[in-house]
């Protein structure tokens, strides 16, 4: 069918079939506020729960008001999204939410960043007409190291279900009960630490409320600062130079890495440190694993496992350890970025600056929530002490009172701050496995790479797959970022690698790193991902050295601590191994 005319508040509009009265308005301009709504316009997901009933209209002809987010138009309809009876039922739908809703929004996590809050000011509520004394405390909190669910803020909108169950494929969070009981819970009501979550904080990224946010560690950094008997070191991860600035006014992409160090010595750090220092070191294990894989494969070797999975998403190793068990003999030991860098720091840095590793306090600041579940895995035996969000450091650097915007740009501190293009790359999707065939291509062949941008491995495709020649092999490679996109590839992998594919990298996350559940909120808005990709991109081409294996500081701590990759201390202190994991 053609195109069909609507008339949208006196405005006539040109629409395809199967569009919604939501999208028809966005189309002319027209701002219908939504609460359960959610867009991933990439992941081509839609949440039209339609349960908050937010965003009704009067449509002509109709008794009733419609859902705008779930009601398709039709041919000559004629819509009025501000009339009086419009207006009362979204007031009157907004005060029933409020009634049931805690009232202690000045010291609620999601304060300032909170949808439904955001809506009671435009609407101007300053007095409840019902349920005036206020929601009573129904559920118990449920605190992992990563997350904090407070249900009694649910208001049932179902956005955290769609992206646990349809985009992630998780499956950690369901509505449950009915009527003021109904809730979206874990199975059994089990806590979050017990269930098949992933940590990855998807949930927390879309939750228009409190009832999902992150753990906060900001006080606990701050002990730590103040204790003139720590040594107080920090990292910080490659995506989040290309996100910080946007709580402090900036576009997205804008890179802030200068400022981030400056702003970080001001709050008192002893070292500043660039966490693409371990990314490279990453590279350099990670990259002779799969080296020495493909040479073993090449000379026909029955034992190898291929394809090699990277391991540097933490959420992602959450994900095939609870969900895929059968296939741990897969993916890399290399430990994430992360965990190197305190093993590092705590081993080869402490020693060179004569230390006490016991004195010693190792801060990462992540784009990722699932980060601080990982630093608190036994088997690293708090390699990093304290994890914090790229939001976290951003509410540490307000509450220091510190002129962001007007900070000079500062550069980190050596030897662990040199980072190269190869490195910084992690930050995005893609950007992994990149980084690891600028160096493996040179391992393997014994050539110069000339040209170091494998476009063919960029993109925002969920799911890609290119093939690089390196040398006499053509390297398949596949890629996707989103953990449902990550079932896909691997129930490929369970289904004998029709595609032949010799190395593959997942990240959990929409965008990789850039699109963690610890970034700046982007409430779906895709272009804000692609924007910090650019950004990543820039900075990568801005490096006077681009290849982790050129990195000068990498090759002296090979030299005079490690030896060589794969040695047997570099697997003592930068591998790791995994556990099937049996959760609900």
């Amino acid at each position: 069918m053609s195109e069909m005319k609507i008339t949208i508040d006196d405005t006539q509009v040109m629409v395809s079939p199967g569009t919604t009265i939501l999208e028809a308005a966005k189309k002319i301009g027209v701002q219908i506020p939504t609460l359960c709504h959610l867009d991933l316009h990439d992941t081509k997901m839609v949440n039209q729960a339609a349960s908050c009933r937010i965003c009704v209209v009067e449509v002509e002809g109709r008794r009733n008001l419609a859902p705008a987010c779930a009601t398709p138009v039709t041919d000559g309809m004629v819509v009025n999204t501000r009339s009086i009876k419009v207006l009362n039922a979204r007031r009157m739908v907004l005060e029933l939410l409020l009634s049931d809703h805690p009232k202690d929004c000045l010291i609620c996590e999601k304060s300032g960043n909170c949808e439904l809050q955001d809506l009671a000011i435009t609407f101007g509520i300053r007095e409840l007409t019902v349920g005036k004394d206020g929601a009573q405390s129904t559920y118990r909190k449920d605190v992992s190291e990563a997350i904090v669910r407070d249900m009694d803020k649910c208001i049932m909108c179902r956005r955290c279900e769609t992206m646990c169950n349809k985009v992630q494929s998780v499956g950690a969070l369901s509505g449950i009960n009915r009527g003021f009981d109904a809730v979206v819970a874990t199975a059994f009501e089990v806590d979050l630490a017990d269930s098949v979550c992933t940590h990855c904080g998807q949930c927390v990224a879309v939750c228009p409320t409190g009832a999902l946010s992150e753990k906060e560690h900001i006080w606990n950094v701050v002990r730590q600062l103040a204790d003139p008997g720590k040594v107080v070191v920090v990292q910080t991860a490659p995506a989040v130079r290309a996100a910080l600035g946007e709580e402090f006014g900036m576009a997205p992409g804008t890179l802030v890495t200068g400022k981030m160090v400056a702003a970080l010595r001001k709050l008192g750090f002893n070292y500043v440190f660039d966490t693409d220092f371990a990314a490279d070191a990453t590279i350099m294990e990670e990259g002779a694993e799969l080296v020495d894989r493909l040479t073993r494969f090449q000379n026909g070797d029955p034992t190898v496992k291929l394809p090699i999975l990277t391991s540097c998403c933490p959420a992602w190793v959450n994900f095939f350890e609870s969900q895929f068990p059968d296939l741990l003999d897969i993916p890399s030991s290399a430990k994430s970025p992360q965990q190197m860098f305190g093993a590092i720091a705590k081993s080869y840095f402490a020693q060179k600056m004569n230390i006490d590793p016991k004195n010693m306090v190792v801060v990462s600041v992540m784009p990722c929530l699932a980060k601080k579940y990982e630093a608190s895995r036994p088997e690293f035996n708090r390699e990093v002490d304290i994890s914090i969000s790229t939001r976290e450091l951003a509410h540490l650097i307000k509450k220091a009172n510190i002129d962001f915007n007007n900070l000079p740009e500062e550069d980190f501190d050596h030897p662990l701050g040199e980072s190269t293009g190869a490195s910084v790359i992690f930050g995005t999707t893609g950007g992994v496995i990149e980084a690891a065939v600028r160096t493996a291509y040179e391992v393997i062949t014994g050539e110069t790479l000339g040209k170091v941008d494998f476009e063919e491995l960029r993109g925002f495709e969920g799911i890609r797959s290119a093939s690089v020649k390196v040398g006499d092999l053509d390297l398949n490679i596949g890629i996707a970022h989103g953990l449902g996109n990550a079932r896909l590839l691997l129930e490929e992998i369970r289904g004998g690698n029709p595609n032949n594919y010799h190395a593959i990298e997942i990240m959990a996350c929409p965008g990789g790193c850039i699109g963690g559940g610890g970034q700046p909120y982007h409430h779906g808005n895709s272009e804000i991902l692609k924007q910090r990709q650019a950004a990543i991109y820039e900075e990568d081409r801005n490096k006077a050295i681009r290849k982790s294996h050129e990195n000068p500081y990498i090759k002296e701590m090979y030299a005079n601590y490690f030896g060589k990759p794969m040695s047997h201390k570099a697997h003592e202190l930068l591998h790791t191994h995994y556990e099937p994991k049996e959760k609900i």
